[in-house]
């Protein structure tokens, strides 16, 4: 939602919440107007009184005037017998609305969270390069709450007030047009002084949720890069950091609930100042004998002038009550605009129709897609003939004069061209930014190329479905990623139907099995906090046997040994070994030592490849891969 407030002015945000309000009929199209209505009547029960407080007072003038009780006593009864029993139905219906509300609040943010963090998933890479993920999540929570706070408190406060409002003036009117003018003249000032503060608090509200995500993004890249902050002694300067955004979240919230704190007393003391007024104009109005008004006819009289009063205080109460709600609402509807942008944010693109199948390959070539796991795969491909074809999985991968950047207009790789043959390893080297990783970005599709084209088993991967495309190929990156569960749920992370047995296999095939059942429960360890009750090394294996057990035709490994000592590098390389055979894999390394059995060997400067070859030819053409592996240079 990128200008859901065109008028751009803070607390003028209808469309978002006129977007709250439909979302909550439509996930309660029974509940929600049910709810409606009990606010509605305990609304209107909460106005009605002030008609029979009139009718009782003017039956007591009566009586006093003609001392008549008996035929006063009955009335007076049956006219509080009627009031408790509208009161009795204004406390059934206001507890009704507020389980309800109960309910449904936290149904409907049980809904809205289910909602963003589905759209999440479909978010391409580059949403999370550009957003911190701090505040990501300032919009599960802060955000979140201010919108619980808007639909359990805000909006049924503002319904009921101003029904109330509406109600009581028109029986203000009812009684007395004079009378009723002095009020609406004291309102008109409310509103006045209302607009003048709240603007001013509407506006800070809206800030104040921003700031609040920028806080949360910062304590989260602080607390994430603890190590290194203790490391260059950083702790000062972190704090400095701190102060600012911390200081800048202190000064918009101050001036938000300033503004919100300062329009309570002052509309309290005008509704005051107007009581006092209604009074003493009701008493000249009775003493002068000026002539009533209204639709019902009555002459001034205290049963008039006393009930009056009591809809005064009701109205400008409720006047000041919708004013503190739409301070409220203003800063729900900040929060919720935050929500909506996050679920507006457009999608991962796919156009892809190109799917990858169980197959069985007969001995002719013949391919059959099958429901079965085989172990073989074949990419299906309809065509816009109608007609349908099958194309064995081999991992034939192939890059044909590719550019791309990250940003339009700033080139990071080059006139790339790669071709890698079914059973190939082909390992990428140069120095950090020379584009090693951005090419097998690409490869997956985490990022689309502005020229050029890749093709895989012949087919152009913007064919392919992204969910199958990236189903065939297996990655372990630098930075490794365990999710909180046992060790054997990271390692199943790969393929979630993979059996007990089948994940041990994979431990291991990458060299983790040794460690693993040494670890407190074994492979079931529980691990949390990205596995922080394991080494660096430890949780690379994990990262390994995970992509192991998916058994992908593919493999990429990104700096995969990079955390592990040159011991354990050992004992993985020969599981490595046996996890490339028969497999096209990319390698990225550092440590050339890793690359040197490679097919071919990628050296890469600035974007570009500047040399290509297996080992030994390049070596013996005494370039830049030479001098890397001479240590004439350094990769960095």
């Amino acid at each position: 939602m990128k200008n859901s407030n065109p008028s751009g002015k803070p607390g003028m945000n209808f469309k978002v919440l006129g977007r709250v309000l439909r979302s909550l009929v439509h996930h309660y199209p029974v509940l929600f107007p049910v709810a409606l209505f009990c606010m509605a009547f305990s609304a209107v029960a909460a106005a009605v009184p002030a008609i029979f407080i009139q009718n009782i007072v003017a039956v007591i003038e009566e009586w006093f005037r003609t001392g008549d009780w008996a035929g006063a006593k009955p009335i007076i009864v049956r006219k509080l017998t009627l009031l408790v029993c509208m009161y009795a139905m204004s406390i059934t219906s206001n507890t009704l609305y507020n389980q309800l509300m109960a309910y449904i609040t936290q149904g409907f943010l049980y809904k809205m969270r289910g909602e963003m963090f589905e759209k999440m998933q479909s978010f391409p890479i580059r949403y999370f390069d550009r957003n911190k993920h701090g505040d990501i999540m300032s919009r599960y929570t802060n955000d979140i709450d201010t919108l619980r706070q808007m639909v359990s408190q805000s909006i049924p406060s503002l319904v009921q007030a101003g029904i109330i409002v509406i109600a009581v003036l028109f029986i203000m009117i009812y009684y007395s047009l004079w009378l009723t003018g002095i009020v609406l003249l004291g309102v008109v000032f409310m509103v006045a002084v209302s607009g003048r503060i709240g603007g001013g608090s509407a506006k800070y509200f809206v800030r104040q949720q921003k700031s609040l995500g920028v806080t949360e993004g910062f304590v989260q890249e602080m607390m994430s890069g603890q190590k290194v902050i203790k490391v260059f002694n950083h702790e000062n300067q972190s704090k400095e950091d701190f102060d600012k955004v911390n200081t800048a979240l202190f000064r918009d919230a101050f001036k938000a609930n300033a503004y919100a704190n300062t329009l309570a007393p002052i509309i309290m003391n005008i509704g005051n100042i107007l009581y006092v007024l209604i009074a003493m104009a009701g008493g000249l109005f009775l003493l002068s004998g000026v002539k009533n008004i209204s639709v019902s006819g009555l002459a001034f009289q205290v049963s008039i002038i006393v009930p009056f009063l009591n809809m005064t205080k009701q109205f400008t109460g409720n006047v000041n009550q919708v004013s503190q709600q739409i301070n409220a609402i203003v800063m729900g509807m900040a929060g919720a605009q935050r929500i909506f942008e996050l679920i507006d944010e457009p999608a991962e693109t796919d156009e892809g129709y190109v799917t990858l199948v169980n197959a069985r390959i007969a001995d002719d070539g013949t391919i059959t897609e099958t429901d079965e796991r085989t172990g073989r795969w074949a990419w299906r491909h309809p065509h816009n003939d109608g007609t349908l074809t099958y194309t064995e999985l081999k991992g034939d991968v192939r890059m044909f004069n590719v550019d791309f950047a990250y940003i339009e207009g700033k080139d990071v790789l080059h006139d790339i061209s790669v071709y890698a043959e079914p059973g190939q390893k082909v390992a990428f080297v140069g120095a950090t930014g020379a584009g090693k990783t951005t090419i097998t970005n690409l490869i997956n599709r985490f990022y689309d190329i502005a020229d050029g084209k890749i093709r895989y088993d012949g087919i152009n991967i913007n064919k392919i479905k992204k969910a199958d495309l990236r189903r065939s190929l297996g990655i372990v990156l630098q930075d490794t990623n365990l999710f909180t569960g046992t060790v054997m749920d990271n390692i199943r992370y790969g393929r979630l139907d993979a059996t007990d047995d089948e994940c041990i296999e994979a431990a291991k095939l990458a060299g983790a099995h040794d460690f693993i059942t040494r670890l407190p429960g074994g492979y079931n360890c529980a691990l949390s906090n990205n596995g922080a009750n394991l080494s660096q090394g430890q949780r690379q294996l994990i990262a390994i046997a995970r992509a192991a057990v998916a058994d992908p035709p593919v493999m990429i490994l990104d700096e995969a040994t990079s955390s592990i000592d040159t011991r354990t590098e050992a004992i993985v390389q020969r599981g490595m070994d046996k996890l490339m055979e028969n497999r096209t894999v990319f390698v990225i390394a550092h440590r050339l030592s890793t690359v040197r059995n490679s097919d071919v060997i990628m050296v890469m400067d600035h974007g570009r490849i500047i040399e290509r070859g297996n080992h030994e030819q390049l070596i013996a053409e005494k370039g830049t891969y030479y001098n890397l592996y001479t240590g004439a240079f350094e990769l960095e």
